[in-house]
């Protein structure tokens, strides 16, 4: 079950993608980013790449979001986000977008949109393979003063060559970096 913490939308329960490719947040971690994070929430434009469910940006417009961009290409995770902004009448501050990460980043810079946050899950290899802060970069999508934070194995040594290493968390698994 995936389910809503905190914020106008707490306690809804949201659907999970039938997949085994996407990777649901556990609470714990969940609850852990968004401690981080709440002072830099309210009122910001948030990113979430490679969505899933959408349960981390919907988690953000609960908690004060003004407006969040779900980025994924995996068609079953965009009916999930749907049915899951519905479920919490979210759908008028939100804005979904089914294409590659890379290229959905491309299409915002060229139409001048800006986030104060970027959140990242993608699947592993893809952080090796495709180097979405690369893209992030490049094409400015971040406002200054903004921060990313990619959710990756433990295991997983990546290094940030474009951004400064701010902050790092360790659950089980699972590691939240937060780079600025």
């Amino acid at each position: 079950m995936i389910r809503v913490i905190s914020g106008i939308y707490k306690g809804k329960r949201l659907k999970r993608v039938p997949s085994s490719l996407v990777r649901p947040m556990p609470d714990k971690l969940k609850e852990a980013l968004f401690n981080i994070i709440q002072e830099d929430l309210k009122g910001r434009f948030f990113l979430d790449g490679f969505a899933g469910s959408g349960s981390v940006g919907i988690e953000a417009l609960s908690r004060g979001a003004e407006n969040v961009v779900f980025i994924d290409d995996y068609l079953p995770a965009m009916k999930v986000i749907k049915a899951n902004l519905a479920k919490c009448d979210a759908e008028a501050r939100a804005w979904i977008i089914r294409k590659d990460f890379n290229r959905a980043v491309i299409q915002l810079a060229k139409e001048e949109r800006t986030f104060d946050l970027i959140f990242l899950d993608p699947p592993y290899k893809y952080l090796d393979e495709r180097n979405p802060l690369k893209v992030i970069k490049k094409r400015e999508v971040l406002k200054p003063g903004g921060k990313i934070i990619l959710r990756h194995h433990f295991k997983t040594k990546y290094e940030a060559k474009y951004f400064k290493l701010k902050r790092q968390v360790t659950i089980g698994d699972d590691t939240i970096s937060i780079y600025g």
